[in-house]
């Protein structure tokens, strides 16, 4: 085999030799100078930097759990955001929204507000600081235009940086996505009549119960579902559900079943089956009676039973990872 000649440094390259090395596109040459494409040089490192799973990145957030089911499982829903120190000058408003039209990462509206979508696809292991990366980019953004995606360089804040701690936060779960066209404005362009026109198509009716914690009933043609999302450590809450599993208290109710559980962003979702005939408004006293038993069985700390160790076994065997 032929050796491989050492590769030059381009004449016309720039070189950095200070500081730190620009991000640019994989293919694009190294801005260190060395001649060779970005991924195959100072790409390498920026690539692994940004790609460290992060398990919970919006652990320390204000309603960390109902950050989950609107990344994860909810279609359509909103929630205003409080950053530190105020917002800046011209911008009156900054809005959390599930998705935005054309999938766009976050927009300018004309009148300065900002919408930043939460379930699009990320560029580095750290969805905080992803999200960080482009809400300050819609912050500076001019009015009227949408934030394009881009590869987040390795340091920078994160979500848990630039918001109020003090906040509380609560989403509005809507039933379509005309948020997306404010009521001062006439009409939507095309493109965004027709991405409204679709995504309203394939929205899942769903609705967030108001009496306990990240709890959203949703509705499908054979069967209704409710998708809790608890804030209790994974094997804590696994064995907690196999006591209520095993004792026959786990239900909801009559016609109801605990059918296993999510597992997204470092939190364990459980979730239920429902007759067709179950509404969100039907599911309240049972949630809330639920909570109290699963209380109960979270602060016991006596060994599982065989017939509880089963319970936990069938389980964890219909757990599903969606992050």
């Amino acid at each position: 085999m032929a050796k491989k000649r050492p590769q030059k440094k381009s004449a016309g390259a720039p070189q950095v030799t200070n500081g730190e090395v620009p991000v640019v596109g994989a293919r694009e040459p190294c801005p260190c100078g060395s001649g060779r494409r970005y991924k195959a040089c100072h790409g390498r490192a920026a690539a692994h930097a940004v790609t460290e799973l992060v398990q919970r990145p919006f652990e320390g957030l204000a309603g960390e759990c109902d950050w989950v089911a609107l990344r994860e499982l909810v279609p359509a829903a909103t929630a205003p955001l409080r950053l530190k120190g105020g917002l800046p000058d011209g911008v009156p408003s900054v809005t959390l929204a599930t998705v935005l039209p054309m999938a766009w990462p976050a927009l300018r509206r004309d009148d300065g507000s900002v919408l930043l979508a939460l379930q699009n696809d990320t560029s580095s292991g750290d969805l905080s600081r992803d999200l960080a990366d482009t809400l300050q980019r819609a912050l500076e953004a001019e009015p009227g235009t949408p934030v394009a995606a881009r590869r987040v360089p390795a340091e920078g804040p994160r979500l848990q940086d630039l918001l109020d701690a003090e906040a509380g936060f609560e989403p509005a779960v809507h039933t379509g996505f005309e948020f997306w066209v404010p009521q001062s404005a006439d009409s939507a362009s095309p493109e965004v009549a027709a991405s409204l026109e679709r995504a309203n198509a394939a929205a899942i009716p769903t609705v967030k119960l108001p009496g306990v914690d990240a709890a959203y009933w949703c509705e499908t043609p054979d069967k209704n579902h409710l998708r809790w999302v608890m804030p209790h450590p994974e094997e804590e809450l696994l064995d907690a559900l196999a006591r209520l599993h095993a004792a026959g208290t786990s239900s909801l109710g009559e016609g109801t079943r605990l059918v296993g559980s999510f597992r997204a962003h470092g939190l364990v979702v459980p979730v239920w089956d429902l007759p067709t005939g179950m509404t969100a408004a039907d599911c309240e006293k049972p949630a809330a009676a639920f909570a109290e038993r699963l209380a109960g069985a979270l602060a016991s700390d006596a060994p599982l039973t065989a017939e509880e160790r089963r319970a936990r076994g069938g389980l964890t065997n219909r757990q599903v990872t969606l992050s």
